[in-house]
């Protein structure tokens, strides 16, 4: 990922990263500037927080107890870093295939095309989980509709929203991310006022939970590593804050102040959720499957905390399932643009009414990309309908391919920033207004730290076929991206003789 770039008299130009432009010199897109920053800002918030924090951290408790809290504080802090680097990139060249186009500039174009088409891929797979999940939460609510039916449903609802204005999207994403923002919110308020004992009926917790079963590492550091590996993907998703930011009116300033809210907020939710948990309950009454936030609002005496914590997921569900829909469609969109994709995913909506700003007037329901909507939500729908007929076969093999690509889109992300931060302070050091801290240092230990979760993946039983399917799907995403590379280079050079 550090090779150096092809020399600027090679013989195929298309190969080398493209120049790093000033912010104001970043050409316009025919996308739409629908979305306002408080969208923005609640989709880098809300973005995250989805069922892998109310259910799946309870696998996390279960493994290092207490200590999950580092656990989550270490994850934290690697997402936190990644998205100041992607954050300081996308705030001096923001573009709606953010990480990208930054790896197109920083690497070449086979680093753009292939993290491209992971990400892509990573999200219309993951789609399916969401859509399937929610399926089955509202047919337990509904049991004379078949989850099928839930699913057809979700997807046609989502799809309308994206095909029409951007917008749409926001306000989905803003209500959504709101809803969950609030409900964790109230959590830590019952939480807190829990362990000081000033609910009806409750005594003070103190720290007996944080110190007794076995200590705060009942499972050493083992225990601690081990809990990263568990909840580090549940950060994956701030990504779409970037690539989202583009379709404001001011996306420099907008991804800046998305990030730093974002960030800070983010780890207040996940850790202090965690403390509050673990201090409330002992470590060893949670079970991985099960909410622990369930078990602490039903501790404290809270009615019907099951049937109000299946509403949040549920809700969580769709807000992810909105939010990878549309950063699927612009992720393939950006592709078509440079090349990439196929050139018909171009086509966007025009048309449509103006909005009447303080800065002038805007479009508000044009330069929707509607061919990459419809071509992310066509693949989303083999991928929910493989989920429901083969879930243990061929859509098992899909998830599992797709398991780690985060950590790459991570690693090539901090490999980008390398070489672009260097490049923007030579050539447009104004278009910095987002640094990333301590660079290069962080740069780097941020790397180190993603190749350990991965080599750490590799000696864990249940996490290594994630890893090694990811690398194969990887490998073959840079194989077709080399033998395209070649072929462009071979056509020059035979244009040329």
């Amino acid at each position: 990922m550090h090779e150096a770039p092809p020399p600027t008299n090679s013989p195929s130009p298309s190969a080398a990263p493209a120049p790093v432009p000033a912010s104001s010199a970043v050409p316009a897109e025919p996308l739409s500037h629908g979305l306002k920053q408080r969208h923005l800002t609640m989709l880098g918030l809300g973005g995250v927080i989805g069922a892998g924090l109310f259910v799946g951290s309870g696998a996390g408790i279960a493994v290092a107890g207490p200590a999950i809290v580092v656990s989550y504080l270490i994850a934290g802090a690697l997402a936190m870093l990644v998205m100041r680097m992607l954050g300081e990139m996308s705030a001096a060249m923001p573009a709606s295939g953010s990480f990208s186009v930054h790896a197109e500039r920083a690497l070449g174009r086979w680093a753009g095309f292939s993290v491209g088409w992971l990400y892509w891929f990573l999200l219309v797979v993951v789609l399916a989980v969401e859509a399937t999940a929610a399926a089955q939460i509202a047919h337990g609510w509904v049991p004379g509709i078949e989850p099928w039916a839930w699913v057809l449903l979700f997807m046609v609802v989502f799809t309308a929203a994206n095909l029409t204005a951007v917008k749409n999207f926001g306000e989905f994403e803003f209500w959504f991310a709101s809803l969950k923002v609030g409900a964790i919110v109230v959590f830590l308020v019952l939480g807190l006022l829990a362990v000081f004992g000033w609910l009806p009926d409750t005594d003070p917790v103190g720290m007996t939970n944080l110190t007794g079963q076995g200590g705060f590492l009942p499972n050493g550091w083992g225990g601690v590593v081990s809990g990263v590996l568990t909840v580090v993907f549940a950060f994956g998703g701030l990504e779409v804050v970037t690539i989202a930011a583009a379709e404001t009116d001011d996306p420099a300033r907008a991804v800046g102040r998305a990030v730093r809210s974002a960030v800070v907020r983010i780890l207040f939710f996940y850790v202090g959720s965690m403390l509050v948990i673990v201090t409330v309950l002992p470590w060893t009454a949670q079970q991985a499957g099960l909410s622990p936030y369930v078990k602490v609002l039903d501790a404290i005496g809270v009615p019907s905390a099951g049937q109000i914590m299946s509403i949040v997921v549920f809700v969580a569900l769709l807000s992810a399932l909105n939010a990878n829909l549309y950063g699927s469609s612009r992720m393939i969109f950006s592709l078509a643009e440079r090349g990439e994709a196929p050139r018909g995913l171009l086509k966007v909506s025009g048309g449509g009414s103006r909005e009447t700003t303080g800065g002038g007037s805007r479009e508000t329901t044009g330069g929707v990309p509607r061919r990459a909507v419809l071509a992310s939500v066509a693949f989303g729908f083999v991928s929910v309908l493989l989920n429901l007929l083969w879930p243990d076969t061929v859509f098992l093999y899909m998830l599992n391919s797709v398991g780690a690509v985060l950590l790459f889109v991570w690693a090539l992300i901090a490999a980008s920033q390398l070489r672009l931060r260097a490049r923007l302070e030579q050539e447009a050091p104004e278009a910095l207004s987002l640094r990333m801290w301590c660079f290069p240092y962080l740069t780097w230990v941020t790397l180190a730290g993603l190749f350990g979760v991965l080599l750490l993946m590799l000696t864990d039983e249940a996490a290594r076929p994630q890893v090694l399917w990811s690398a194969g799907a990887t490998a073959l995403v840079l194989l077709v991206a080399v033998g395209r590379q070649w072929r462009e280079r071979r056509g020059s050079a035979v244009a040329g003789r």
